[in-house]
């Protein structure tokens, strides 16, 4: 019976970890989802990269797609707004709700010039074409 036991020693040590302890918290009131990212797929297409980057709920003009020096940044920003007034003006409820999300990705492999973007029912597509590899070519000097 004791090997089903969890079994810990640590000498007599406290094992609090204040880290640990933010985590759990942080899971506990939030969910266990990510809360500053977003989910992408990339696929090996061959000649080219096709990134999917899941945005539901975003409008095209609130996502922006930048490339700086081999470095390609998708990144959203989310406002929402919901007042309910009564008939004197005044607050019956009202929530507000900010967020913005971003994510970066090396694309020193891609012909930057050439990627296109497109977005559709919450989902960024972005065709990467790959760039040419250079292939050494080997020859044989002549002694002179």
């Amino acid at each position: 019976m004791f090997e089903l036991t969890p079994f810990v020693k640590n000498h007599g040590l406290s094992s609090f970890n204040p880290f640990r302890e933010m985590e759990e918290f942080e899971k506990r009131f939030f969910g266990d989802k990510e809360l500053f990212g977003f989910r992408t797929d990339i696929q090996d297409q061959g000649d080219s990269y096709l990134l999917e980057a899941e945005l539901p709920g975003f409008k095209k003009e609130d996502i922006h797609i930048d490339i700086d020096q081999g470095t390609l940044t998708i990144s959203a920003e989310r406002r929402y707004e919901n007042k309910e007034e009564d008939k004197n003006g005044r607050f019956i409820h009202s929530e507000r709700s900010y967020g913005s999300f971003a994510r970066s990705f090396d694309i020193s492999s891609v012909k930057e010039d050439a990627i296109s973007a497109a977005y559709e029912d919450g989902i960024l597509k972005l065709t990467m074409p790959k760039k040419e590899k250079n292939i050494p070519t080997s020859r044989r000097l002549e002694i002179g």
